[in-house]
């Protein structure tokens, strides 16, 4: 008769032999955005909110500023879009992302291409945002590149959103 192991050697026996492509779990970009996600949560607790919305400002520029061109300019051309269209929004940080908030919420964010390696970057909207139309919207945009037309569209989005 074969000699049974004990439980737990079988549990991590199984563990480990499951297939890589059942479980291959988060990516380094991912397990970055969740610790920097946790890093705002600890600074917003020690800040408090007073101080937390004063320095939103700050760290979404910091954020901006260390994104490779050309997502760096397209954020800086957002940045500036999106306060001047709905400044009853305050810019915080969101995992790692510049986003912008009302009374504490993430209404929309900005994801650089470069941060997850993507062809493209992506201005997303939350479900705290007043997009609804009917049964199906879109709550995310792709960006390649920033021309009138999309500043335009992007001006009118925001604006709805915090409406």
């Amino acid at each position: 008769m074969a000699e049974r192991k004990p439980a737990r050697a079988r549990t991590r026996q199984s563990a480990e032999s499951t297939p890589a492509e059942a479980s291959e779990g988060f990516t380094d970009e991912e397990k970055a955005a969740m610790k920097e996600r946790a890093q705002e949560l600890k600074a917003a607790a020690r800040r408090g909110p007073r101080a937390a919305k004063a320095d939103g400002e700050n760290d979404v520029l910091a954020k901006i500023a260390e994104m490779p061109q050309p997502d760096r300019a397209m954020a800086e051309r957002l940045h500036a879009l999106i306060k001047a269209s709905a400044p009853a929004l305050s810019p915080r940080t969101w995992y790692g992302m510049p986003a912008y908030a009302r009374d504490g919420d993430v209404v929309c964010f900005f994801q650089s291409g470069q941060k997850f390696k993507t062809r493209y970057s992506t201005l997303g909207f939350s479900d705290k945002a007043n997009l609804d139309e009917g049964n199906m919207w879109p709550a995310g945009f792709a960006l390649k590149q920033l021309t009138a037309a999309e500043e335009a569209r992007i001006a009118a989005l925001v604006k709805k959103a915090v409406s």
